[in-house]
């Protein structure tokens, strides 16, 4: 059943090491894999799905949990269940070499430390877990133990930024031990976090890698890929003599772990996915900053239409109310798109106040369920679909079109990943789907997309 259920993919990438542990990442919204390429992500976790993960060829693959969207105990919740299913999985397929990661935000943002806890009390014992969110193809790198995020070619401890000021996931610290220590709420102290700085990276840390026990907490230096890839060399040799590792991480220790080779096709030369030489629809979710810098630029590019969704008009609003929103951005859709435009829908630009972060989630997860809704009613001869944020993108692959599974075929700009549908989706067979981070690219980055997938259309 499995080998049937690849088939309706395009093919993977031949992958002949069969040494190195299987990759598996757990990864709270889907831009996770914005590193690689040719592997599967899995939007259901129950046994017979995550088997399909272990089985494939990749040396990688991610089940995306989507728990940055979820409350704290929703999140324990789902990953814990994640994880269940996954020891049945490991043991009904007889994997023996393994890596877990728990992949979320490099700007910090996410349900730490509730989702390595669950990981580690339903997958440990592990010797240690390591927190890594170097992310460098989107300016996040990490020095003496402190988090910057290149601004304008300028180092900005991430603190300062918007990010830290997050309605539900705000913290105070750059400097990584401190942020454990605040996250964890004095459980772990900022003195008995491990710091792998450059210097011992690029010195080789195998020694110090074999005695670590108990779950240590540690925190790791990265300015370049290389510091990354000459960890992952030292942590998969120790993993070789017995130790057991777990991984908080962004995206870029994913590309040193995985080692594949060159993507199959560049991402200047993505167009040829697109379907039938059709125009596409961009949907946008993300509020953050860069999104909307970006979105401006993308709604004075020629070949677009802007459909705006008024957030606020979500908040007290009626089935009847609801129902006529819908049916007017879908049709503003359609007509755009049989215009020979493709439609941009983008919610509106105000960040709403809200009691708490609680009622904060929730009114994002209607506000999610206004643009699935869009996304179901889309014409179903699109060429390409653009998503616009992490937890946007994960809604459109499992609620929008209603996947269990999708190839990845590589990143058409650094850090935005495409997808393709199965050919055998009854709404969007063969479909090219961009999954675009809220806070990844510069100011031109969506139009670069956009003009990418668009250059051979009518």
């Amino acid at each position: 059943m499995c080998k049937q259920r690849l088939e309706n993919y395009s093919r993977p990438v031949n992958f002949t090491m069969t040494t190195k542990p299987k990759i598996i990442v757990l990864d709270d919204d889907p831009t996770g894999s914005q590193t690689v390429h040719s592997c599967l992500l899995l939007m259901r976790w129950d046994v017979d799905t995550l088997r399909l993960g272990l089985q494939d060829d990749s040396p990688i693959f991610f089940v995306l949990t989507n728990t940055r969207s979820l409350p704290p105990e929703t999140a324990a919740s789902v990953t814990k269940e994640v994880c269940h299913n996954l020891k049945l999985a490991i043991e009904a397929e007889g994997t023996q070499d393994f890596l877990i990661v728990s992949r979320s935000d490099s700007t910090l943002r996410g349900h730490y430390p509730i989702e390595t806890d669950v990981i580690a009390s339903e997958l440990g014992p592990f010797d240690a877990h390591f927190i890594v969110p170097a992310f460098f193809e989107g300016g996040r790198i990490t020095s003496e133990s402190v988090h910057y995020l290149m601004i304008n070619g300028v180092p900005t401890p991430v603190h300062e930024t918007e990010f830290a000021r997050d309605s539900v996931f705000a913290y105070s610290y750059s400097y990584l031990p401190k942020y454990v220590e605040e996250k964890t709420q004095g459980r772990i102290n900022a003195e008995s976090v491990e710091r792998f700085l450059l210097a011992d990276i690029r010195a080789g840390s195998l020694d110090r890698l074999l005695k670590l026990n108990d779950n240590q907490c540690a925190v790791v230096d990265a300015e370049t890929q290389a510091d990354l890839n000459r960890f992952a060399q030292d942590v998969l040799a120790a993993a070789s003599l017995g130790k057991r590792f777990l991984f908080r991480s962004a995206a870029s220790i994913l590309t040193a772990l995985a080692a594949l080779p060159p993507q199959p096709i560049a991402p200047e030369n993505m167009a040829q996915y697109v379907r039938g030489g059709k125009p596409g629809v961009v949907m946008v979710g993300s509020h953050v900053q860069k999104t909307t810098q970006q979105l401006g630029v993308l709604l004075q590019t020629d070949g677009t239409v802007g459909i705006e969704v008024d957030v606020a008009q979500l908040v007290d609003e009626t089935v009847n109310q609801y129902a006529t929103i819908l049916a007017d951005i879908t049709e503003s859709v359609h007509e755009a798109f049989n215009a020979g435009k493709t439609p941009v829908v983008y919610t509106s630009r105000v960040e709403l106040s809200f009691a708490d972060a609680k009622t904060r989630l929730l009114f994002g997860v209607k506000v999610s369920g206004l643009l699935m809704d869009i996304v179901q009613a889309l014409p179903t001869n699109i060429g390409f679909l653009i998503s616009k944020g992490g937890i946007t993108s994960n809604d459109v692959l499992s609620t929008g079109l209603a996947l269990t599974s999708a190839r990845l075929l590589g990143q058409i700009l650094a850090g935005c990943s495409m997808v393709i549908t199965p050919s055998n989706h009854p709404q969007y067979p063969n479909l090219p789907v961009v999954l675009f981070p809220g806070n990844v690219g510069d100011a031109d980055a969506l139009a670069t997309i956009y003009n990418r997938l668009s250059k051979n259309t009518d």
